[in-house]
């Protein structure tokens, strides 16, 4: 039998049906196809799937997406409606919860956090190896904490998010607000002779940092993995968080930290091959 996997983010889409030893893989734009309209397509294709497991970015809790800052959402209760059409298991969890189950396997640490950054930014902690999840599987959510009020406006709807300053999506709608046509590609923005593109820069970097130093205070993990299109795309935010860390989180909470890029190549579609095991 086969198994359907998901990654979907504010960009892409990607996607694995594994059986056995094969593998088919795709990716495609999120923002011209709905979850559950994937998920029929690839059911009608993949009539023999067996299992489903998503990660997904956006706030989820008991099978229901309850929101999403990044994604046009066509189906909210997605367990529900899939159970009620082909029968089929489905489990969805946060993308970032997926991702530092895998992170967490490839590691083996029982204390970390981590700290991704791509369409949005997300955060996630085990804690004495457990999941930190809240009440509503809300936890660490640092991507809606309140930082700075702008001019601009967050996919949740509110002006202060750290994630219009620290995120992909963040840095498009300040270009978009200085009446800039570019790619928002933060190396770029800020070697740019161009003194509003390098405001951009220098003003994600300010919020990455304090990010970083939030989730480091609050969650005090022995190690903190870096991850997501945009940290990929620029491995020096590593080296800066080593060095300017210390400014931005209490001294103890540095203690035996270690930071690491994240070596998975897509560690939230990892982890969403683990919710199959996890919740058996």
């Amino acid at each position: 039998m086969k198994k359907l996997f998901i990654d979907i983010g504010g960009t892409h889409l990607r996607s694995e049906i594994e059986e056995g030893e094969s593998i088919i893989r795709e990716t495609v734009s999120s923002q011209t196809i709905g979850l559950l309209s994937y998920i029929d397509t690839q059911i009608s294709l993949h009539p023999q799937i067996s299992f489903i497991g998503i990660s997904y970015a956006g706030q989820v809790n008991n099978g229901i997406i309850a929101a999403s800052p990044n994604i046009n959402i066509d189906e909210y209760e997605i367990v529900a409606a899939v159970q009620s059409r082909y029968g089929i298991p489905l489990v969805i969890d946060n993308d970032l919860n997926c991702a530092i189950l895998a992170e967490a396997e490839y590691w083996k640490v029982d204390n970390l956090a981590a700290l991704f950054v791509g369409t949005g930014i997300g955060a996630a902690v085990i804690d004495n190896g457990k999941l930190v999840r809240g009440s509503r599987n809300m936890a660490f959510e640092i991507g809606h904490i309140p930082y700075r009020e702008t001019p601009l406006r967050c996919g949740c709807g509110r002006n202060n998010c750290i994630e219009l300053y620290a995120s992909g999506s963040g840095m498009e709608k300040w270009l978009k607000h200085f009446g800039r046509d570019i790619y928002p590609d933060l190396e770029q923005l800020k070697h740019s002779i161009d003194e509003a593109e390098q405001r951009i820069a220098l003003a994600f970097e300010e919020a990455f940092l304090c990010a970083a130093g939030v989730l480091i205070t609050l969650s005090n993990p022995d190690l903190l993995v870096l991850g997501g299109g945009v940290i990929e795309q620029n491995p020096y935010l590593a080296t800066l968080l080593r060095e300017k860390l210390n400014h931005y989180t209490l001294s103890p909470s540095l203690e035996g930290l270690r930071i690491q890029m994240s070596v998975l190549d897509n560690a939230p579609l990892e982890g969403a091959k683990l919710l199959e095991r996890d919740n058996g």
